[in-house]
Parts: structure tokens; C-alpha cells; sequence
């Protein structure tokens, strides 16, 4: 439990701000509420996929789109008709190059599959959407940890949020300690050197969402790491449906409780 003195701390301040602004990412009119479809195209031979405009169809290494001036798409920000060929989106979804109004279609790419994304700031969710219930900040939950890197990047199957599964790349290890014991994360390294990782504890499915997110910085030199479940972060699929998170992989659900960080989306 907070008190007044950690209230005051610079520490308590800089939670704040990261708290407030994720409920504002989350609520943006392209943040993650706003998914209401991820079509693989795999599953729409026929090349229409229903409730979105225009033809889709995967060609080579890449997805091509059919239009006509009916269907009130634009490309590049400019009134589309004809064919063009589309890769994997890559950037923010509001800088998606196909558009319709306001509603974004992102193409995604996994594992040599592709799929329509279709982002709709109109979305129920998003407009039932209140806040995140996150703990307050709680300094026991911001430890020193070591980062311990494998020999070589290893990638496990994990079942997603889809149903399917995928493959999960791993980078290393976290170590830290909580009450006196060791526990460790498998973690992957972004390409700013940050961490990431997906895991599961005592609280999941309980008082918590049944999975969630960590991101620590980037380590030091010497491997040292600071791990603030404080800023543990609800997966996108705790938002929509449509995203395809994947599940802890095994070893990364702890046997303890944390009860930090974001737990659930909370609806008005």
C-alpha cells in the first residue's frame, strides 16, 4: 500500500503520468479498442471479406487490393480505384496506407500468412470503454534484477489468443527476487534493446486478467535490469478480441502473486 511520502515521490509522479497516458493510447481513436476484425486471408478464398470493402487477395510475398471508386477507399492518403500491391503495415496504425473515412486497414503478415486488420474509431468497445484499474503504485514492486542472455535467440510454440499457435522468440532471461526467493522471466529483446515479457502469476484469471505484459528497459553493461511491475501492462487482446497476443511461454507463469500494474479494462 502506498503512502503519503511515496505519493510525493518523484517515483509515484512518473507512475502517474505513464498510467494516465496509456488510458489515453488505449482510447485513441486508432489505439487497440478500436479493432474490430483481423481477417486472414486464407479464410476468404473468394477474395471478399464481408463488412469490408474491396477485393483481397495474397500474391507472392505480398497482398493485392482491387477497388472502385463505390467502395470510398483511399491509398496514401489519395482516392483510390484500380489495383495496387500492398506489404505488411509497419508503422502506427493511423499512418496505415489503405483508409476508409476514418477507419484504418492494416496489413499484417505472420508466419507467411496474411490478414486484413480493420480499425474502426466507431467501435462499441471503444465507446464503452471507462479506464484501466491498475494498482496503486507500490515501490516493493520495482526491483533490481539481472538480465542473462542465451547463446543464441530460441523461439518456442505458444498458443495466442486466436486459438492458433506460433511461434515466440527468446533472447534471454530476468532474474529477481521477491520475499527472499529467486524467480526468473524468458524475455525477448526489442530492437531498442528494451525487454519484453509475457507471463502469468498467482493473480491471473482472478483479480487480474489472465495474462499480461512486461516491458523493463534496456539493461546496463553489466546485465543489471530494474523490473517495475508497476508498470505492468494489459495485453492488446484485453481490449478487443480480434488481437492475436500470445500466451506466456512455459516458465514464465509465477507461482506468486503480483498484485501491480494494470489488471482489467473497466467499461462504463
Amino acid at each position: 500500500m502506498s503512502t503519503d511520502a511515496q505519493q510525493d515521490s518523484e517515483e509515484f509522479h512518473a507512475w502517474q503520468r505513464w498510467h494516465e497516458g496509456r488510458i489515453v493510447a488505449v482510447a485513441a481513436p486508432h489505439g487497440p479498442l478500436s479493432l474490430t476484425g483481423t481477417h486472414w486471408l486464407a479464410d476468404h478464398p473468394e477474395q471478399r471479406i464481408p463488412a469490408v470493402p474491396g477485393l483481397w487477395r495474397e500474391e507472392d510475398d505480398g497482398v493485392v487490393l482491387t477497388a472502385g471508386p463505390e467502395d470510398g477507399l483511399t491509398v496514401d492518403a489519395k482516392p483510390f480505384s484500380g489495383e495496387v500491391r500492398l506489404g505488411a503495415d509497419r508503422g502506427p496504425v493511423d499512418a496505415s496506407r489503405v483508409a476508409q473515412g476514418e477507419r484504418r486497414l492494416v496489413v499484417l503478415s505472420r508466419e507467411g500468412l496474411w490478414a486484413v486488420r480493420d480499425f474502426d474509431p466507431g467501435s462499441p468497445a471503444r465507446h464503452a470503454f471507462r479506464t484501466i484499474d491498475a494498482a496503486p503504485y507500490d515501490p516493493k514492486w520495482s526491483l533490481d534484477g539481472t538480465f542473462r542472455p542465451y547463446g543464441s535467440d530460441r523461439t518456442v510454440r505458444v498458443g495466442n489468443a486466436d486459438g492458433r499457435e506460433r511461434g515466440l522468440g527468446l533472447s534471454g532471461e530476468i532474474a529477481f527476487t521477491l520475499d527472499g526467493a529467486e524467480h526468473t522471466l524468458q524475455v525477448a529483446v526489442e530492437p531498442d534493446g528494451s525487454l519484453w515479457a509475457v507471463f502469468a502469476d498467482a493473480t491471473s484469471g482472478n483479480s487480474s486478467y489472465r495474462f499480461r505484459f512486461l516491458r523493463p528497459p534496456a539493461p546496463d553493461g553489466d546485465g543489471r535490469v530494474r523490473i517495475d511491475f508497476n508498470r505492468t501492462l494489459l495485453p492488446p487482446c484485453a481490449f478487443a478480441d480480434h488481437f492475436i497476443c500470445p500466451f506466456p511461454p512455459p516458465g514464465n507463469t509465477l507461482t506468486v502473486a503480483v498484485p501491480a500494474g494494470e489488471r482489467n479494462r473497466v467499461d462504463g
